[in-house]
C-alpha cells in the first residue's frame, strides 16, 4: 500500500497547487485592478499565506526534509507564471495577474523546521506565524510597482465580473492606511491553525492508507 500512500500525497500536493494558482488569479488581477487595491491587500495576503502554508507543510512533514516548503512554492510561482503568460497571449497586460512572492516565507519555514531539528509543533506554530507574518511584507513590491489601479479597472475589466461588480469611485485608504501591517497581524493569526490543519491532513492521509 505504499505506493497509494505516496499517490495520494502526491495527488494532495498538485490539487493543492493548482489551486493556489487559481486563488492568485481570482483574488489577484480583481484585487490588484480595482480601486479597492489597498483595501483588498489584506484580503490577498490571508488567502495566499493561509493556502501556501497548507500545502507547504503537509509536503514538508511528508517528506521530513527542510527544504521541500520553498520547492513547494517554487511549483506554485511556476504554475501561476504560466497562467500569468496565458493572459498576456489572450492580450491583456504583462502584469494582470499579479504573481505572489512565496519563496521567500516558504524559506523561513523550512529554516524553522530545521532549525528546531524537525521539530512538528514548533514548525505549525513559529513557522506559521512567520510566513502571515513575512508574506504581505515581501508583497508590499507588488502593490507598489502595479500600474494605476483604478485605470487598468476600467481599461481591463475582469471577463468574468458582471457589471455591477465594476469600480465607480476611488476607495484608496477608506478604512485603514497600512494593508501591510493590517495583513500582516491577520495572516500570522490564521496561517497557524491552517498549518496545523496540514499537519493533520498529512497524519489522516497516513492513517487512511495503513
Amino acid at each position: 500500500m505504499v505506493w497509494l500512500r505516496r499517490t495520494t500525497h502526491y495527488l494532495f500536493i498538485v490539487v493543492v497547487a493548482v489551486n493556489s494558482t487559481l486563488l492568485t488569479i481570482n483574488a489577484g488581477d480583481y484585487i490588484f485592478y480595482t480601486d479597492w487595491a489597498w483595501t483588498s491587500f489584506v484580503v490577498f495576503s490571508v488567502s495566499q499565506s493561509t493556502m501556501l502554508v497548507v500545502g507547504a507543510i503537509y509536503y514538508m512533514l511528508f517528506t521530513g526534509v527542510p527544504g521541500t516548503a520553498t520547492y513547494y512554492a517554487t511549483i506554485m510561482t511556476i504554475y501561476t507564471w504560466v497562467a500569468k503568460g496565458a493572459w498576456f497571449a489572450l492580450g491583456y497586460p504583462y502584469d494582470f495577474v499579479v504573481t505572489p512572492v512565496w519563496i521567500p516565507s516558504a524559506m523561513l519555514l523550512d529554516l524553522t523546521y530545521w532549525a528546531t531539528r524537525r521539530n512538528k509543533h514548533a514548525a505549525i506554530i513559529i513557522g506559521g506565524t512567520l510566513v502571515g507574518l513575512s508574506l504581505p511584507i515581501f508583497n508590499m513590491i507588488n502593490l507598489l510597482l502595479v500600474r494605476d489601479p483604478l485605470e487598468m479597472a476600467f481599461k481591463y475589466p475582469r471577463p468574468t465580473l458582471p457589471p455591477y461588480m465594476t469600480p465607480i469611485e476611488p476607495q484608496v485608504g477608506k478604512f485603514y492606511n497600512s494593508p501591510v501591517a493590517l495583513g500582516s497581524g491577520a495572516s500570522a493569526v490564521l496561517t497557524v491553525p491552517i498549518a496545523a490543519l496540514g499537519a493533520k491532513l498529512n497524519t489522516w492521509t497516513y492513517r487512511w492508507m495503513a
